[in-house]
């Protein structure tokens, strides 16, 4: 048995994969790594499978839930959570990550008071596990791209009654837009009241809850505009 080195944390390699004896090259030892490769081969390609057979699309019936969605566009699997689709409108050629969380009201078949809630425009990307959790409306432009991680809300707690819990008071709600062609980074965070104008950039990790105008580049917590990139 190999022994390993006095200075080798446990926490950095596994004394049962880094630190044993190498088996014997034997004809069995060989078969079994052959059939080890070969079942790992066959989980990546049933995976695969799985989440092309699995994803969601304008014509599969999780799809057709949807208050519409456009040719070509995707959601893929697995999502996290989606409830109350009818209140939620997709455009053409948009993909929608794995799981990402799109969400309209608190609860699922909860009725709202418009027939549209949640906007996604066409030939845009949601990124990995992102969040659109929508009440009031959320409109997002065509060719919106994000990062992964970014989660947009147009509802939050309110903070004016001291005497009752934050969790249990009514929350506040306003309307969030975001312009065509922009580009939201890794970790973004739009809240409620958030516009933002057309090919806006928002670094990774900020924070949005005003107005970003036209071909700016913001970052920041809260987010602040660092400058502007408009055609001349």
């Amino acid at each position: 048995m190999v022994t390993r080195p006095a200075s080798c944390h446990p926490a950095v390699a596994s004394t049962d994969v880094l630190w044993r004896e190498r088996p014997a090259d034997t004809l069995l030892h060989r078969l079994r790594a052959a059939a080890v490769r070969g079942l790992g081969e066959a989980v990546h390609i049933s995976r695969r499978i799985a989440c092309e057979a699995a994803a969601i699309g304008p014509s599969t019936r999780r799809g057709r839930r949807f208050g519409a969605m456009g040719e070509a566009s995707v959601i893929c699997f697995p999502p996290a959570a989606i409830f109350n689709e009818r209140f939620i409108e997709i455009g053409d050629d948009t993909l929608v990550g794995p799981l990402v969380t799109l969400s309209v009201g608190m609860v699922a078949d909860q009725q709202m008071l418009t027939p549209s809630v949640l906007r996604i425009g066409n030939r845009c990307v949601i990124g990995r596990a992102s969040a659109i959790v929508a009440h009031l409306s959320i409109d997002i432009g065509d060719d919106v791209w994000t990062g992964h991680h970014v989660y947009i809300t147009d509802q939050n707690h309110d903070v004016r009654d001291v005497t009752v819990p934050i969790g249990r008071q009514w929350m506040t709600e306003r309307p969030v837009s975001i312009g065509e062609g922009s580009w939201l980074g890794h970790g973004v965070v739009v809240l409620p009241g958030a516009r933002l104008g057309r090919h806006v950039v928002i670094g990774a990790n900020s924070v949005v809850s005003g107005e970003i105008p036209d071909y700016s580049l913001a970052a920041g917590n809260p987010a602040r505009i660092i400058r502007s990139h408009a055609p001349e």
